[in-house]
């Protein structure tokens, strides 16, 4: 069990809220997550087939009934019209990704990309016509004519069975191509996405299960700052539970002094370590537990659903798009996400050990972060729109009146905020 799942006495955990520890990943799933390990995966199977598949035919040759029974030439031909057909059929599935990729970073947002790079469809498709280009070249070079004629019937069978598969794949492609640039299927995944990570935890996780407030402040103790040193990047995950285990064993409180989402520089810090024992390993420990990588995950940082959905709205606002309609899609989405997170009370920043004592004090993502986030910069863009402003005014009607009541009272604060953008009839569209 992990100390995510355990919640009573005695466990790792937050004191409202689920920890919040990432997903461990072994190498067997790190190894299939780059775009083109896929692909290549395929295209070297069908090279190994390739080379032994002919071997086995030398063997079997004649014993098993198969589909192609033609010549050496006829062989040829085939091996070599497949061949040309998959490279050239390749080369036009890849222009269409590219396209496709092009619009997507164009019209919706760059930061969407790394969504359609992760569709297995478009990884197997590439996959299997380069392979399909790779088994037939490779079986080619074995065909001999003259006195020692040979022609691998199972393997030109094999080749053709490639064709049909690489067609079916070709189908499959072009529906999940127009299916993954129609906007509302974009913003759907990109909101159900938000909503799973927002939901994450149990209920019993969600209630309040101290008995007193956590006991903890900064104090005049010693303390000292944990930097990057010479790492920079995104902020991509913080292991809390490997944070306590390090604060425990040495007797100190680490104050993280950043979030997942947030850019950090070489140098730059990361937390506060409170404590005589903050010694130069501990400040190692601490440093190990916070993860820079190149772009954000959804996995820790919700935000990042937020900030993609806001962008496809500015997007859809800016002069040369024009499209109010979008944004308000768009806003139907944060509408949802907003309700979610309206009828929970908000991560609390202490992450305390098996004896209850605070170890960890976070920045936790909170609903009023996430209302000026997913509302600020659509309401500005699209104040002069008649569309927009009603559309946020009854998303705030709403989830005012769903909102628990510290969170209604953000609710009421954000209305005062946007002022007069709002007045006018409530419509939801």
């Amino acid at each position: 069990m992990s100390s995510e799942d355990a919640v009573g006495p005695g466990a790792v955990r937050r004191t409202v809220g689920p920890l919040g520890d990432p997903e461990t990943l072994g190498w067997w799933d790190r190894l299939w997550r780059p775009f083109w390990v896929l692909p290549v995966a395929i295209t070297v199977g069908a090279g190994v087939l390739g080379v032994l598949l002919p071997v086995l035919d030398a063997m079997v040759l004649g014993t098993v009934p198969v589909l192609f029974e033609g010549n050496v030439e006829s062989a040829r031909s085939l091996l070599s019209t497949i061949a040309s057909a998959m490279i050239s059929v390749t080369g036009l599935v890849f222009s269409i990704t590219m396209v496709v990729m092009q619009l997507a970073s164009s019209q919706f947002t760059p930061r969407l990309l790394a969504t359609f790079l992760g569709s297995r469809v478009v990884q197997a498709t590439l996959g299997v016509f380069t392979s399909s280009f790779m088994f037939a070249l490779i079986v080619l070079r074995t065909i001999r004519g003259g006195e020692s004629v040979f022609v691998p019937q199972l393997s030109v069978t094999v080749a053709f069975a490639l064709v049909i598969a690489s067609v079916g794949l070709f189908f499959a492609f072009i529906h999940h191509i127009t299916d993954a640039i129609q906007v509302d299927k974009v913003i759907d995944r990109v909101a159900a996405a938000t909503v799973a990570a927002l939901r994450s935890g149990t209920d019993e996780e969600w209630a309040d299960r101290s008995a007193a407030p956590p006991s903890w402040s900064q104090g005049d103790g010693p303390s000292v700052l944990v930097t990057t040193r010479d790492r920079h990047g995104v902020v991509q995950r913080v292991h809390y539970s490997h944070l306590v285990a390090c604060a425990e064993q040495a007797g100190v409180v680490v104050e993280l002094l950043t979030r997942p989402g947030e850019v950090r520089h070489t140098g730059q810090e990361l937390a506060r370590v409170h404590g005589a024992a903050a010694d130069d390993p501990v400040l190692d420990r601490v440093r190990d537990c916070v993860g820079l990588g190149r772009e954000r995950t959804l996995q820790q940082d919700p935000e990042f659903g937020v900030r993609q959905l806001v962008d496809v709205a500015e997007r859809a606002l800016s002069p040369g798009v024009n499209d109010p309609t979008t944004a308000v899609q768009v806003l139907d989405e944060l509408h949802r996400i907003l309700r979610v997170v309206a009828t929970r009370p908000d991560r609390s920043a202490y992450v305390v050990d098996g004896g209850g004592t605070v170890r960890v004090v976070d920045r936790p993502t909170t609903f009023a972060r996430l209302v000026d986030l997913a509302l600020d910069e659509v309401a500005h863009y699209g104040r002069d729109t008649l569309q927009v402003p009603r559309r946020i005014g009854a998303l705030l009607d709403d989830v005012e009146a769903a909102a628990r009541p510290e969170h209604a009272a953000t609710v009421a604060a954000k209305r005062t905020a946007l002022g007069s953008l709002l007045d006018g009839p409530r419509t939801g569209s």
